[in-house]
């Protein structure tokens, strides 16, 4: 049995089964971690729902931006963005079935070795903490208040965690942390405006997982999101989303011994 955890798919679907041949995968023996964004801006998000629901047994998988976009689409809370794909699984005939697969899926996972999650983790939470925290979004997510939760999660403040926060501000700044963080301050004041490599980091800024005593340093984050960072391996950090729907490559790493599969994707995916 393998486990490979896999960046962001984005609707890219022919790449993604090309990756699948690429690392042999059997679903009666292995297992996929895949770090969110499943779906848009690629032509077959609703392929890559359908084969993750089929096989569902064998995949793990955490919501990204772009997933909790699509459920807010859906919801009716969002309107569609001039670049969003996922028409064709809006207007799909098993469409409920697959966005409540999706709306159950975790913000973050973790076990004994590994913690994925979409974007990262603020300096200051440990695992323990993260994973109480993204329990706290999935359980609105699951209930009778999640269009209220969908139609107040956008926005860029606060932009710092605070225990003492509550409400939509709350959820806010947690949904903001695990699905869009990239750049934040050694205390975690978090900055949304820049996407660009850390490189290009703003004035004060610094990569998330290069903040000087960050409480989750022991244990391996798997995350995507940050497509201009490309594939970044570190002791404690497989950062996996290499920009396959800008036509660069879809990723897979084998965590057992951290093997990096890749296949070239095509902007067009065609």
């Amino acid at each position: 049995m393998a486990t490979y955890a896999i960046g962001d798919l984005q609707g890219c679907w022919e790449p993604f089964r090309a990756l699948l041949r690429r690392i042999d995968f059997n679903p009666a023996r292995d297992r996929l971690w895949l770090a969110g964004d499943l779906v848009n801006r690629g032509p077959g998000s609703l392929e890559i729902l359908r084969w993750v629901t089929e096989h569902q047994d064998a995949v793990t998988a955490v919501l990204g931006n772009h997933d909790l976009h699509l459920l807010a689409v859906a919801e009716g809370v969002e309107p569609l963005k001039r670049s969003d794909t996922f028409d064709a699984l809006l207007e799909a005939s098993d469409r409920d079935a697959l966005l409540t697969w999706l709306r159950a899926r975790p913000l973050v996972v973790r076990d004994e070795q590994f913690l994925m999650v979409h974007a990262g983790l603020l300096p200051q939470w440990t695992t323990d903490d993260a994973v109480r925290l993204a329990g706290e979004v999935e359980t609105v997510l699951q209930g009778s208040g999640r269009a209220n939760y969908l139609r107040g999660m956008r926005g860029n403040l606060p932009d710092a965690w605070r225990e003492e926060l509550s409400g939509i501000e709350r959820l806010r700044v947690l949904t903001n942390a695990f699905t869009r963080l990239r750049f934040c301050t050694k205390d975690g004041r978090m900055e949304f405006a820049h996407n660009e490599g850390p490189e290009e980091r703003p004035a004060g800024f610094l990569p998330w997982f290069d903040a000087p005593q960050r409480a989750s340093a022991g244990v391996t984050i798997v995350c995507g999101h940050w497509a201009a960072l490309g594939l970044h391996m570190r002791p404690n950090l497989l950062a996996l989303d290499s920009g396959c729907v800008w036509g660069n490559a879809l990723t897979a790493v084998r965590l057992e011994d951290r093997t990096v599969y890749q296949v070239p994707c095509r902007t067009s995916d065609e």
